[in-house]
């Protein structure tokens, strides 16, 4: 039965910043929907077991469009407060140029940073009513005015390629009262963000949470870092 909290959808969120916003939106008494990549257990599973009646979890690889389907018809008859795409994928070698990256693992790092993101919020951009907000995690490396090392090409790219995907998306929904979010959450201690990160998962995701709560009041496009502040195209 749907729930009477608000609830998110968060896909990407077996661990990382993904698991940490499910935790942290559970905390602030929303449903949350998370959904994981193949069939091993994650922490997402153990924080369903402490909350089975406000956890959901469901399988899905975003860059599988039958699973991303499953997943729309898993959801059949329910409404969505939120909708957030956690992806986030680099090189082997971080630093890597186009001149040297394979072929398969460029296209390996696009597919999951930006077409898979696009095609999971094109297939449920319908459950989302006006005044809810669609968003999905960039980056500021996503940032083509505030590039000034040319460091981390490849990842570089792809999350300004979903940012301007984000914005062409926005643009053809302008009517639909939602608001839509490029956030990047800073550099963050995670897998993808390494050691060396400043800020930890409990520092910067409560700021996360707090700015994307904030931007469901305010319809159209926003490209945000945890402050709320808009971060330069």
């Amino acid at each position: 039965m749907p729930s009477p909290d608000p609830n998110i959808l968060i896909a990407g969120a077996s661990r990382g910043l993904g698991l940490a916003l499910a935790a942290e939106f559970l905390a602030r008494g929303w449903h949350v929907i998370g959904t994981v990549r193949g069939a091993d257990r994650t922490d997402l599973h153990d924080l369903a077991d402490r909350h089975p009646d406000r956890v959901e979890i469901a399988p899905l690889d975003i860059t599988d469009p039958a699973q991303i389907a499953a997943l729309d018809t898993r959801l059949a008859g329910r409404t969505l407060d939120m909708l957030f795409v956690n992806a986030g994928a680099t090189t082997h070698d971080p630093q890597v140029t186009m001149g040297h990256v394979t072929d398969d693992e460029f296209a390996q790092v696009m597919a999951t940073n930006v077409l898979g993101p696009m095609r999971v919020i094109q297939a449920l951009a319908h459950r989302v009513p006006a005044g809810g907000l669609i968003g999905a995690m960039s980056s500021g490396q996503g940032s083509i005015a505030n590039n000034e090392n040319g460091r981390g090409e490849i990842y570089r790219s792809s999350k300004a390629a979903l940012n301007m995907a984000l914005r062409s998306f926005a643009a053809r929904d302008a009517a639909g009262g939602r608001a839509v979010v490029a956030m990047a959450p800073g550099w963050i201690r995670t897998d993808l963000g390494g050691a060396s990160a400043p800020f930890t998962m409990e520092e910067a995701i409560p700021m996360v949470a707090d700015t994307l709560h904030a931007a469901r009041a305010t319809p159209g496009m926003h490209y945000l870092d945890r402050f709320g502040a808009t971060v330069p195209w």
